[in-house]
């Protein structure tokens, strides 16, 4: 009898275990109860929920019953009557009584405490019902993050129009630059099934305000844009409505030839663009609010207006003219660079695009990556912000870590987006942010917009690996609004991610905000980027200068030779630095007075060269490799003080994480170092070594499986 006790006994233990085991599905929609000296704060707050009926309001009201439900451990009911304590949720359509402020844009809303017929009631009330969708989001994060719902007057609205996933999934499933599995899409069974995960995708999504997923690569297919494909967007199109979501779809610009038959893909020929007003007439016949193109051109191989002696806005322009009559947009990237133009990678895409500011469509968006090169863990703002006041410019930012250690890194990227975005462009006097580039403040556009890469797979926690969902969360905070403050989104992630305790919240939030400095510290200090090994760009390559193409050798970015390191890109060099305003070269100009996190970007210095610090370079640059390996161990020490107060499971998966993240900073340490020390021929300062693995040691190392290729 006592053995059948013990064993029912484990068995239900082990059921309760599993039940609370986490796995990162949830993301930061976790909804686990608060404390209860809050609880008793909320319960009153929270009898019922009075709303019409739309698919929107649907899911608002099916949110809050689930996220009150989870916090409160009572969800409240629908109802049609107002009492104490309802949540009324109000349209201009329906506003209930409630005086909604005039002008309150579609996607705003406001949350507020008040009285309507007689009763004390939180009113939830939007510019349309997506406005209360996100009303309803940001009310249960306040309860998530513990912050008091009495008295509550809150009025906000999205600082940009576009808020942009980018997904570079390919119809095959595989994900370029994805670290988290394959595709979320089922492109081989849509449209007939349609995964119960996108109901989830767009709730996260929603949560954070974003408004739009372009579904495939930049590096796209034609097939993309043929029927049986677009009826497969189309499901996935009617999953993400509801939730305010748009789908878009990158273009490829060969297609006229590719799926028309036709013998040129011209801008300015007549039966081009009657092909693509025809394909645009299809896209939306299939997809009513379809939201328009995304188009990488003359890029990488990738067919454009180039290969007919066009602009990119003539390009733009005759996509655009096809979209407008449906209300579509044109997301026209300005990452170019070619093998057959010698000027230095960093001032191509200015070259190009400068000049024919002012010649775009009023619906097209010139999509602009935050530094010039290519999404590495630390590049100045890229110079065409500022430089086109009369083009409509937005953000992409690079979600997926291609550059910063994959998913297995620990580097929260938000202090990096918050480091270009408050970047002084100076291009109206001082105060002209990036931000104020995106937002349209500054030059008066009415159509604005940030981009980000997604990391989303279809692995279980959906970005790989548990802290990287904290980058998928950023994006969305500063595409709502890029003035937001990475360290306040790395608390509330953090809140609502892992734990309210004092003790998770204090330890957390400042390993999140040193990790990505860390991940500079030990691959590209002091301004040296992209030497990362090729193709994958998996681990250091430094020496690599024998690719055909020289802007894909890292040799080529730091020009380490016998006399010193670094890119001259002022007057003597490249002068990149001239594609800036003078007020925001100022900075970079001289060698003795350029920051130091920019100066072999900026500058090619001799190995004696003196630093702040008084070192040298090179004892600067042995140093500052060997710090980003100790804040990698310091990462590691200070997560262990959390076992037990991480639930196991997240807990261990994060603990082989930093692992891997140690014996990796190692590796690019002690490669990068070695590589360099064979070119300077100078020995370590005192108190450093190196392994004793030589270059070419080094150099045989190679990774053909390495996740994430195109």
């Amino acid at each position: 009898m006592l053995r059948r006790l013990l064993i029912a006994f484990c068995l239900l233990f082990s059921a309760a275990t599993a039940a609370n085991a986490e796995d990162g599905y949830d993301l930061w929609l976790r909804y686990k109860p608060v404390e209860a000296s809050q609880g008793a704060d909320y319960k009153t707050r929270a009898t019922a929920i009075v709303t019409g009926s739309t698919p929107t309001l649907d899911v608002a009201k099916r949110e809050l019953q689930r996220g009150l439900g989870g916090l409160l451990a009572a969800a409240p009911m629908t109802s049609n009557t107002i009492a104490d304590g309802a949540i009324v949720l109000a349209t201009p359509a329906d506003s209930r009584g409630f005086a909604i402020p005039v002008g309150l844009d579609r996607e705003g809303f406001v949350i507020r405490s008040t009285t309507l017929d007689g009763h004390p009631v939180t009113v939830i009330a939007g510019g349309s019902d997506i406005g209360v969708l996100y009303g309803a989001f940001r009310y249960l994060s306040l309860i998530q993050t513990q912050k008091s719902t009495a008295g509550l007057d809150i009025q906000d609205a999205p600082k940009l129009d576009l808020r942009v996933l980018d997904h570079w999934d390919n119809l095959d499933g595989h994900v370029e630059r994805g670290y988290a599995g394959t595709s979320l899409w089922d492109w081989w069974r849509l449209p007939d099934r349609v995964d119960a995960r996108y109901d989830d995708y767009a709730a996260a999504n929603a949560s954070i305000g974003i408004n739009g997923a372009v579904l495939n690569n930049v590096n796209a297919k034609a097939d993309s844009l043929t029927e049986p494909y677009l009826r497969k967007a189309a499901a996935i199109a009617n999953v993400l409505r509801p939730y305010g979501i748009k789908v878009y779809l990158s273009a490829r610009f060969s297609a006229p030839i590719d799926l028309g038959g036709l013998k040129t893909a011209d801008p300015e020929d007549p039966d081009v663009a009657a092909w693509w007003q025809a394909k645009a007439d299809e896209i939306y016949t299939i997809i009513p609010d379809f939201g328009g193109f995304l188009v990488k051109a003359n890029s990488e191989g990738q067919p454009g207006p180039g290969d007919y002696k066009r602009t990119h806005a003539q390009g733009a322009n005759m996509l655009a003219k096809a979209l407008k009559p449906h209300g579509g947009i044109v997301m026209w990237r300005a990452f170019v660079y070619s093998e057959h133009d010698a000027t230095d990678r960093a001032k191509q895409a200015y070259l190009e695009f400068q000049p024919t500011d002012g010649q775009f469509a009023d619906n097209v968006l010139v999509q602009i990556k935050n530094g010039a090169i290519d999404f590495q863990p630390r590049e100045p703002f890229h110079p065409l912000f500022g430089a086109m006041p009369r083009t409509q410019q937005m953000m992409e930012f690079q979600i997926t870590k291609e550059y910063l250690g994959f998913s297995t890194h620990l580097a929260y990227l938000a202090p990096m987006w918050e480091e270009v975005l408050q970047a002084d462009t100076f291009a109206k006097g001082k105060g002209s942010t990036v931000a104020k580039v995106i937002d349209g403040s500054l030059d008066g556009h009415t159509l604005t917009g940030m981009a980000g890469v997604a990391n989303i797979g279809d692995d279980r926690n959906w970005s790989g690996s548990d802290f990287d969902q904290a980058n998928w969360y950023a994006f969305g905070r500063f595409a709502w609004n890029p003035d937001t403050k990475s360290a306040e989104i790395a608390e509330d992630w953090t809140r609502m991610t892992w734990s309210n305790d004092p003790k998770v919240v204090s330890t957390i939030v400042p390993m999140m905000m040193g990790s990505r400095e860390a991940v500079v510290h030990y691959m590209t200090p002091l301004g040296l980027a992209h030497l990362m090994d090729t193709g994958h760009h998996y681990g250091p390559g430094p020496w690599v200068s024998e690719l055909g193409r020289p802007e894909w050798n890292p040799a080529y970015y730091h020009k380490a030779d016998l006399n010193g390191i670094g890119f001259d890109r002022t007057k003597t060099g490249s002068n990149a630095l001239g594609q800036y305003t003078p007020q925001a070269a100022k900075p970079w100009l001289e060698a003795k007075k350029t920051d130091e996190r920019f100066l072999l970007w900026f500058h090619h210095v001799p190995w004696d060269f003196k630093m702040k610090s008084g070192r040298p370079l090179w004892d600067e640059l042995v140093v500052t490799y060997s710090q980003g390996v100790d804040e990698v161990s310091a990462m590691r020490k200070t997560w262990a003080t959390l076992e037990g107060d991480i639930d196991s499971e997240r807990f261990n998966a994060v603990a082989a994480n930093l692992a891997i993240q140690e014996r990796e900073a190692q590796w690019w340490r002690d490669a990068c170092l070695t590589y360099f020390q064979s070119v300077s021929k100078r020995p370590l300062p005192a108190g450093y070594t190196l392994p004793g693995i030589t270059v070419e040691q080094y150099r045989k190392r190679v990774f053909p499986y390495a996740p994430g290729r195109g």
